[in-house]
């Protein structure tokens, strides 16, 4: 196992660079930082001086990948590629175009985007998983048919429709609880209650159908016949042997939920005030501040490698034989 982890922790390795080299091109080759200064300048005539300045001030005036007027080793340090993309893979993220420390930026958001994603992702897990089961153990039934054309409906109904309705019914009409804002503590349970709801709830279309899917693909299997005939209930043969068999493209399916937990979901934090990392990049991308976008973009791909390493190993939790491919 341990042979296992190490090979796929060193896949990362190359992925990553990868990352690192295309966010670098993105950002500085496609669009160059003359490109940025002028968006950021916001003039239709702008000069090459105020051009100029502004590389100056947030450290674009320098080459991009080979600096021959600088001597030794700083003919590499003193680049673009060396100052803005290495230091990102060291996570090492510097200053905002708006001179914020990115970093810690990043540390005291963390928490209000994990506090709404950790707990809108158990709960919806729990409940999608619950529902799908209850769903095939009345297969073929007016229950299974009921609840998929149920599903098919909150699918086709966008969540910005559940956002608001959800603010305008819990919030105007009943006052149960705030429709925006954010506290710490204990105090934040009150701002998050209603967008974790909604959170779950416009999840529940798409989460039922793919778990229900999952298990009827396992339900007619030979394994499950056998051990309905050594006498276990539907409801033992269900958790016991098809949830479980059924666990690896449950996996799969949460490593691409994963770097929400860190990155924060845009529409809730915008539209429920919450200062995750969510509205700090929709903030960042209406003020153009490439530093941050550009911070966020390599982040959340880091995030995904990550989680895709994080299912793999588990895999090997759940499937022993993983570990001998």
């Amino acid at each position: 196992m341990a042979q296992y982890i190490i090979r796929r922790f060193l896949y990362t390795l190359p992925l990553l660079m990868g990352v690192n080299v295309l966010t670098f091109v993105l950002f500085f080759i496609v669009n160059s930082p003359d490109d940025m200064a002028r968006m950021q300048l916001g003039q239709k005539h702008v000069t090459e001086a105020a051009v100029q300045n502004w590389k100056q001030q947030h450290g674009y005036d320098v080459p991009l990948l080979w600096n021959s007027k600088a001597s030794a080793q700083e003919k590499i340090t003193q680049t673009i590629f060396y100052q803005k993309s290495v230091g990102l893979f060291l996570f090492r993220f510097g200053v905002s175009d708006g001179g914020r420390n990115i970093g810690a930026d990043i540390t005291e958001r963390a928490w209000p985007s994990l506090a709404l994603a950790l707990p809108t992702l158990c709960v919806g897990l729990l409940v999608n998983i619950c529902l799908a089961l209850l769903m095939v153990m009345f297969r073929s039934s007016y229950l299974e048919q009921s609840g998929l054309v149920l599903c098919v409906i909150l699918m086709s109904i966008s969540s910005l429709f559940y956002i608001i309705g959800g603010q305008f019914v819990v919030g105007k009409l009943l006052k149960l609880v705030p429709i925006s804002g954010y506290d710490e503590g204990i105090s934040a349970a009150r701002f998050l209650i209603l967008p974790v709801l909604i959170g779950v709830f416009s999840g529940i279309g798409s989460g039922v159908r793919w778990y229900r899917a999952l298990f009827l693909e396992e339900v007619e299997k030979d394994y499950v016949r056998t051990a309905r005939a050594k006498g276990l209930s539907e409801i033992q043969a269900l958790f016991r042997h098809v949830l479980r068999n059924a666990m690896i493209p449950i996996l799969t399916g949460i490593v691409v939920v994963l770097p929400l937990l860190f990155m924060g979901s845009l529409m809730m934090e915008s539209f429920f005030s919450i200062p995750g990392l969510g509205s700090y990049t929709i903030d960042a991308i209406n003020s153009q501040d490439f530093a941050i976008v550009r911070t966020m973009v390599f982040l959340g791909s880091v995030l995904y490698v990550v989680g895709l390493l994080l299912t793999d190993i588990s895999y090997t939790l759940v499937d022993p034989r993983v570990r001998l491919s």
